[in-house]
């Protein structure tokens, strides 16, 4: 009975883990796919497809089960393609309702 309740625990947990790779993996092709439409740069290509590979290879630091070390390199990735603007922040769109500073009116 013990070994029964242990076992399904851990397949709740292995479940668990594997729905959030996943998620973050949606994530990251979703987040790549956006970023190549509006033409901005999408990092390494090496990044991405590595990421990707090392979620589907049987060949983990930590057993598969365990998919703490995928959701990882996973998340690294996601943030090297959303970092890989070049350090630069998008313009700021002009409002209306405000005048440049450096505009005095006589």
């Amino acid at each position: 009975m013990e070994t029964t309740t242990i076992l399904i625990v851990a397949a709740v947990l292995a479940a668990v883990a594997l729905t959030a790779a996943v998620a973050v993996l949606v994530r990251l092709v979703r987040t790549r796919r956006r970023l190549r439409r509006a033409g901005l740069p999408t990092g390494p290509r090496w990044v991405f497809w590595g990421a990707v590979l090392y979620l589907v290879l049987p060949a983990d630091l930590l057993p598969d089960p365990v998919y703490l070390d995928d959701i990882g390199v996973l998340l690294l990735a996601l943030r090297t393609v959303r970092g890989s603007r070049g350090g630069r922040k998008p313009a700021a769109a002009p409002r209306p309702d405000r005048q440049p500073a450096h505009d005095y009116a006589p």
